[in-house]
């Protein structure tokens, strides 16, 4: 069985909105200054473990116009040629960047995908559909970027509505830069 590994850049107060700067937020793209070649290298190492990629309607969106005009890099090539499934109840078939859209009820489509042969699922963002895989406890490793600044607003991490969960601290890693990367997994 493949695990699903959430792996999201948030602020020290609990923000993931717009890291890279998409426009969403006044203040959007707080991670880009974050983004050494160490965190680079770290992303990618992650990326290479992982075969497919999930996300909800708004991360894809906001990436699908970004992504496939970067051409070079590993980290983007790799990432634009990955198979891209969403999560969404307004799109429709068929999606652009190597997308498929989750059919069904969400939950039992990530099971599925989850029961396929391959490597790693690795998901960004997309807290809401986070909130609802946390709820059927499909979720195999959360790893959480933690950045130190702080925003003040913006879609937050784990919001209201958020299933109660335990989880282990399994890994944590602190880069040059002041970020802290804390990986958990289910109890």
């Amino acid at each position: 069985m493949r695990n699903l590994n959430v792996s999201t850049l948030v602020t020290l107060d609990g923000v993931i909105q717009d890291p890279g700067g998409f426009q969403e937020l006044d203040e959007g793209g707080w991670g880009n200054r974050y983004f050494d070649d160490e965190a680079q290298s770290y992303a990618l190492e992650h990326l290479r473990e992982s075969d497919a990629f999930l996300c909800g309607r708004v991360t894809f969106e906001v990436f699908k116009e970004f992504w496939p005009q970067v051409k070079e890099g590993e980290y983007a090539q790799t990432l634009n040629r990955m198979p891209k499934f969403v999560a969404s109840r307004t799109l429709s078939a068929p999606l652009e960047w190597n997308a498929t859209l989750l059919k069904g009820d969400v939950a039992d489509a990530v099971s599925d995908l989850k029961r396929q042969e391959g490597r790693d699922i690795v998901m960004y963002g997309s807290a809401g559909l986070m909130a609802t895989l946390m709820a059927h406890d499909l979720i195999d490793e959360y790893r959480i970027w933690v950045h130190p600044f702080v925003i003040g607003t913006g879609t937050r991490l784990f919001g209201e509505g958020v299933p109660t969960r335990s989880l282990e601290l399994v890994e944590t890693r602190q880069l040059s830069t002041g970020v802290v990367i804390l990986v958990y997994r289910p109890q």
